[in-house]
């Protein structure tokens, strides 16, 4: 069974068509890199995928369940990391964790065990007490992959978790989530536009115009698009029509 499958999504907003019959599926265990140039849809598609509004046309399944007809069973089985921070600036990193673990029913000591290994996992510990507002923005998005994970999730759901770090922490970032997914068996669709994120081991889905461009493994790509490399595959792909 496949953790997310998309079959013929459809979106608009009034007359302008925003995702045109988009298919594709992420498999359990493996890092699906969603790539795509600011505009092509991919918070759209976020949007559908985590239950903030429903696809007009299509379905989305997480794990067989339906979001449309079954949203809990879908959410349970979901962390996501939103493009924007959702973080309580003015709580503390602790606080802003127990509020999640209490929305998903954890129990107190099970809470704070987790929040502890993710917060030591993702070298942010050391913050647990400070209120969020004096964290970096790297510290914050590692905070909120923590918070993510307190619950146990099968699939993570990222929209540009790195936007706004530089580049090492890019690359600390997605170093620790490629090894997150491998070492539990996550499932992860990681939405961005650095193709320096993507590895050959990645799936990778090009949405261009809100339509699926190509979808594949990373390390086909060049060779079927007849390229030198993921840059020039990307050009190709989500050229001017």
């Amino acid at each position: 069974m496949n953790a997310l499958s998309l079959d013929s999504v459809s979106h608009s907003f009034k007359q302008r068509r925003v995702l045109d019959a988009v298919s594709f599926s992420v498999a359990q265990g493996r890092v699906c890199i969603l790539l795509g140039r600011n505009g092509a849809g991919k918070t759209t598609l976020f949007s559908l995928v985590t239950g903030l509004y429903h696809a007009r046309f299509g379905s989305v399944q997480v794990f067989g369940h339906a979001m449309r007809t079954d949203p809990a069973a879908a959410l349970a089985a979901m962390g996501v990391v939103f493009q924007q921070q959702t973080l309580d600036l003015d709580l503390t990193t602790a606080e802003n964790l127990r509020y999640h673990a209490a929305l998903h029913g954890l129990a107190a000591e099970v809470a704070e065990a987790r929040m502890r290994e993710e917060l030591g996992r993702l070298a942010v510990l050391d913050r647990l007490h400070d209120p969020v507002r004096s964290l970096s923005g790297g510290q914050r998005r590692r905070v909120e992959i923590a918070r993510a994970l307190m619950h146990r999730p099968r699939i993570l759901l990222l929209d540009e978790p790195t936007t706004g770090l530089d580049v090492p922490g890019r690359q600390a970032l997605a170093h620790h989530l490629h090894g997150l997914c491998r070492e539990r068996g996550i499932a992860a669709l990681w939405a961005t536009h650095f193709l320096e994120e993507v590895t050959p081991e990645d799936d990778v889905v090009v949405l261009h115009a809100g339509r699926v461009q190509w979808a594949g493994g990373a390390d086909r790509i060049e060779a079927e698009l007849g390229v030198a490399s993921m840059t020039d595959a990307f050009a190709k792909l989500t050229a001017a029509a």
